[in-house]
């Protein structure tokens, strides 16, 4: 019998092991890859107008500088939708300052009323596609916490002409606002999921940073899939899948995303995450399941056996410690090398990240651990929370119900159009969606 435990005990270590060094291997690559990326953008000179849709809700950390980058990029043939649900939103005061401040942009503030049958994000971004200009060859899509750089449209999509090519996705790159272990723990996860990128993307496509040809987007029915849901990359995800469309990571359009979080609103927005992959992408969310309750189980199980071991005075105890050792040197490796990836993408934000990079290299297995109880409790219950919403779904992620923080349930609003002067506009600054 001991026998047999001992040969499952090293099944399982080994098992460990080969999962440690091909997420190596992958962080490594990760890191070639951007390496390689990152030389030679201005090559990249596409051409075609652009739609950008960015929909905006409530107050995020610097807000108005975030929506003035996205009227500096340096690609000329392109437009700016910003959306809100309503003229009150706090958003709307920042937007009128970022366009009022480059009047010579073609701009427009989209009021699509509250949100009845989908999610108010869905619902914001079906309002901006809604009637599309016959100039318009792609539409991009950002979140209003993303701060990109100049470059970052034009890079989006740079290679969007090829006909195999479904979508170009960037993704976030948290940064703390203040050194809280909150936002250390944010930051910590998000690097984790963004070193699993390469240039292949496996159809993980971010929601805050993606583009699409007009003709893709409209071929495969993202308007009439996204209706109902509130996961629309996600639904975006499945559908360039099944079309069987490439999916490619571009590191030149990974965007700063400021945070500054108490420790349940991280909690909250990392099951969210979850929440939303376990009815829109279940083959990752279960992927995620075995990856981190295996990683846990091993990091619990030699940790039990060392202190049984020692407790014990057992001749074996050494064994135990040797593999966690061994384990958590790989993980400390992985880390810095994943932390390489923060001086490659932001070398001017090489201070404000100290501290969080230190977390991250260091205490991998509390993270681990911490990583694994939220995923699994993504698992359970149909209520998802987004900016004071609440949705319940149903089995198959349609939206059921929702409410709002400081209401009842969501009641049907048309939308409204607010003013500006003229002389602030360019094409139509406001367009109304009723």
């Amino acid at each position: 019998m001991e026998a047999f435990w001992w040969t499952l005990y090293w099944i399982g270590v080994g098992v460990a092991f080969v999962q440690s060094l091909l997420l190596v291997l992958q962080t490594w690559e990760h890191r070639r890859y951007v390496r390689s990326s990152m030389k030679g953008w201005e090559r990249h000179q596409p051409t075609g107008r652009v739609l950008l849709c960015a929909p905006c809700k409530g107050r995020d950390l610097n807000l108005e500088d975030n929506l003035r980058s996205l009227l500096e990029q340096d690609y000329d043939d392109y437009e700016v939708s910003f959306i809100v649900e309503s003229v009150d939103d706090p958003a709307c005061t920042a937007i009128r300052r970022a366009m009022a401040a480059h009047p010579w942009m073609s701009a427009r503030l989209i009021v699509a009323g509250r949100a009845t049958e989908s999610g108010q994000k869905v619902h914001n971004l079906l309002a901006a596609t809604a009637r599309l200009s016959p100039r318009i060859e792609y539409v991009a899509f950002v979140d209003s916490d993303a701060r990109p750089r100049p470059e970052w449209l034009r890079m989006l999509i740079s290679r969007l002409y090829r006909p195999h090519m479904g979508a170009m996705t960037g993704y976030r790159w948290f940064v703390p606002e203040t050194n809280s272990a909150a936002n250390k723990l944010l930051y910590s996860l998000n690097c984790n999921v963004m070193s699993l990128l390469g240039r292949n993307s496996h159809y993980l496509l971010w929601g805050g940073s993606w583009a699409v040809r007009r003709e893709v987007f409209e071929k495969i029915g993202f308007r009439s899939a996204w209706k109902g849901t509130i996961g629309d990359d996600l639904i975006a995800r499945r559908l360039l899948s099944e079309a069987k469309m490439q999916v490619r990571f571009e590191p030149a359009c990974v965007v700063a995303s400021p945070i500054d979080s108490s420790f349940s609103e991280a909690i909250s927005f990392v099951r969210r995450q979850y929440q939303l992959s376990f009815y829109y992408a279940r083959d990752w969310w279960a992927f995620a399941v075995l990856s981190t309750t295996f990683n846990n189980l091993v990091w619990l199980g030699n940790l039990g056996l060392l202190a049984w071991g020692f407790l014990s005075r057992a001749n074996w105890a050494w064994i135990p410690a040797a593999v966690t050792s061994l384990l958590y040197l790989l993980t400390v490796y992985r880390g810095k090398m994943r932390q390489d990836l923060a001086d490659l993408y932001f070398p001017h934000l090489y201070r404000a990240l100290r501290q969080a990079k230190r977390f991250d290299i260091w205490f991998q297995p509390v993270i681990s651990l911490i990583h694994g109880i939220i995923v699994w409790s993504a698992g359970f219950g149909r209520r998802v929370s987004w900016r004071g919403i609440s949705y319940r779904l149903t089995s198959d992620g349609k939206i059921k119900g929702s409410w709002r923080s400081n209401d009842s349930a969501v009641l049907p609003m048309p939308g409204v159009a607010a003013d500006l002067p003229e002389s602030q506009r360019k094409d139509a600054d406001y367009q109304k969606i009723g």
